[in-house]
């Protein structure tokens, strides 16, 4: 869906910024994961930096949803929480300079209206020169997070940014697009700045990242991206790693991440400590809320000057090359690991059951309140499965999906990602599971199933808007077809019965309905009647759903 350009920064264009940068990620971060060679080849930038930033926008979604009965949150609300956001999710070591970008930004955004310049009526927002000023307070305090900067990474790319944006005249668009070229050129530089990357023939994988954030700036306050040629330089082809795998192999054998409250000395006691145990050292944040990252080969001791600076938690240990070394689960008591099992998204109560039956870990989707990706690798890891194929059943899931999986990858475990786009895609998926199959074998007759399964939805459109069938006005039944506008109604039974109609012309031997809570059976039972009377051997299945939003789905075998 096309934005609106934003003239200034804003709540709203804080909002959009966060969207846009997350669908952008989410569409590039398995290429920066493939060219991620320093300061470890782990291949895991693109989704850290995915991570990272999904937090950021589902804190800035928050306070939105608060203001739902009337009004809009200020500026500094908006923009304390993605900074807030980014700094209790950042992963890795990008992620969490990217955080203090964050971080950075949000201290120059905010000044006015911490200042008291600004009233109701002339609420706070901030033009180019005040953009100019958040992208050079955010590229010098990453700087100052960094216990040693190295050149030809994401800081490189930042102060680029920073820099251009410096000598830029006019509103935040354009302050906002010098500052892409700034980092695009800068980037296109790193290998010549970083003997790991010119051996790889690679571009720093963080600075490939900042650069998408700051196109997704771009598209914010102009209402489009960049321009294609201007994105050409943010682009390299990834060789295989082999001369930066080497190098590194005498590296320290653990990133540890952990957040911690503690005071301001503590903490400056606390780098000093972490330093002289091994590199990659960055600590973020303020106000007695960090986020630390380090590379050390002790990961106890690390842990330990944390807990003599203030109070770590979410205490994150991973072994490089081994997977992860999760202390969550310390105490917990032992049970042995499954071999295979399914993990599902579901968008009711009555799916959820039914897919639990049927041996599935489950993960709700409320109206509005998708999933994070957090949320599917807690799920994967309640399976306690050596092997988990994961159902995201929408569309929209794609990009959180994959980046869970990654994620769960990383941790050790074997995960398949099948990517229905419907509910009844996963029940077509899941009813063909069969555990005693070799993994892949099980893998592909599950993708078969699903991508054999025609879906639709018949819901309750909110507001007049053109669709691919014509102009539908607030209250019409809409009946979508994979994904598309196909009939538009006044009754729910007629509409369901035309978009039913539509699906089976071309062909089906099983018919799957699933009831939303605000559909009576009398629908269900009406169409199961139309199919026994006009399509000779088609079953009908029909399940109560426990959607709110959907009044009906329809799968089509």
């Amino acid at each position: 869906m096309a934005q609106v350009p934003q003239r200034f920064f804003d709540a709203l264009a804080v909002r959009t910024w966060c969207t846009l940068a997350l669908a952008a990620l989410g569409r590039a971060r398995e290429e920066i994961d493939a060219i991620n060679v320093y300061p470890v080849a782990d291949g895991d930038t693109g989704t850290n930096l995915y991570l990272t930033m999904e937090s950021a926008a589902a804190a800035v979604e928050a306070v939105f949803a608060a203001y739902d009965t009337g009004g809009e949150p200020s500026l500094t609300d908006a923009v304390g929480a993605m900074a807030h956001g980014a700094l209790i999710g950042a992963r890795g070591n990008s992620g969490t300079i990217l955080a203090q970008l964050l971080r950075g930004m949000a201290q120059v955004l905010t000044a006015r209206e911490a200042a008291g310049e600004t009233t109701r009526e002339e609420p706070a927002r901030v033009d180019g020169p005040g953009l100019r000023l958040a992208l050079r307070r955010a590229a010098d305090s990453a700087r100052q997070a960094v216990a040693h900067p190295v050149e030809g990474t994401i800081l490189t790319v930042a102060q680029a940014a920073a820099d251009a944006a410096d000598g830029t005249e006019g509103d935040c668009g354009a302050v906002a697009r010098a500052a892409h070229t700034g980092a695009r050129t800068a980037l296109a530089a790193t290998p010549g700045q970083l003997p790991a990357l010119e051996r790889a023939g690679v571009v720093d994988a963080g600075g490939r990242g900042l650069v998408t954030v700051l196109a997704a700036l771009v598209e914010a306050f102009t209402g489009g991206q960049p321009e294609a040629r201007d994105q050409a330089a943010a682009h390299s082809a990834a060789c295989p790693p082999d001369a930066a795998e080497d190098e590194e192999a005498g590296g320290p054998a653990f990133e540890v991440i952990y957040l911690l409250e503690a005071e301001d000395a503590a903490v400056a006691r606390l780098r000093g400590r972490l330093d002289a145990l091994g590199d990659s050292l960055v600590v973020v944040g303020g106000d007695g809320l960090w986020n630390v990252h380090v590379h050390v080969d002790d990961a106890g001791a690390a842990v330990e000057a944390g807990v003599e600076a203030g109070r770590p938690y979410r205490i994150r240990i991973t072994h490089f090359g081994q997977g992860d070394a999760h202390t969550a689960g310390a105490g917990r008591p032992h049970r042995e690991r499954l071999e295979r099992a399914v993990v599902a998204v579901v968008p009711g109560e009555g799916l959820a059951g039914l897919c639990a039956a049927a041996g599935a870990t489950t993960v709700l989707a409320r109206p509005g309140e998708p999933p994070a990706s957090g949320e599917l690798v807690e799920a994967v890891r309640r399976a306690h499965a050596r092997e988990v194929v994961l159902l995201p059943n929408d569309a929209e899931l794609r990009h959180t999906a994959a980046a869970a999986a990654e994620q769960a990858r990383a941790e050790g475990v074997r995960v398949a990602l099948i990517p229905t786009r419907s509910a009844t895609q996963g029940i077509a998926a899941l009813a063909v599971h069969a555990p005693e199959r070799r993994f892949d074998e099980d893998v592909v007759a599950m993708t078969s199933a699903a991508g054999a399964t025609r879906y639709a939805e018949v819901t309750v459109a909110e507001h007049r808007s053109w669709t691919t069938a014509g102009i539908c006005q607030a209250g019409d039944v809409l009946g979508l077809i994979d994904g598309d506008v196909a009939v538009i109604g006044t009754d729910v039974t007629a509409a369901a019965g035309a978009v039913l109609d539509r699906m089976l012309a071309a062909g089906g031997e099983l018919v799957t309905l699933v009831l939303g809570d605000r559909t009576p059976d009398s629908v269900a039972e009406h169409l199961a009647s139309r199919v026994r009377a006009s399509y000779l051997a088609v079953d009908t299945v029909v399940h109560h759903g426990g959607m709110p939003d959907a009044l009906l789905l329809i799968g089509v075998e």
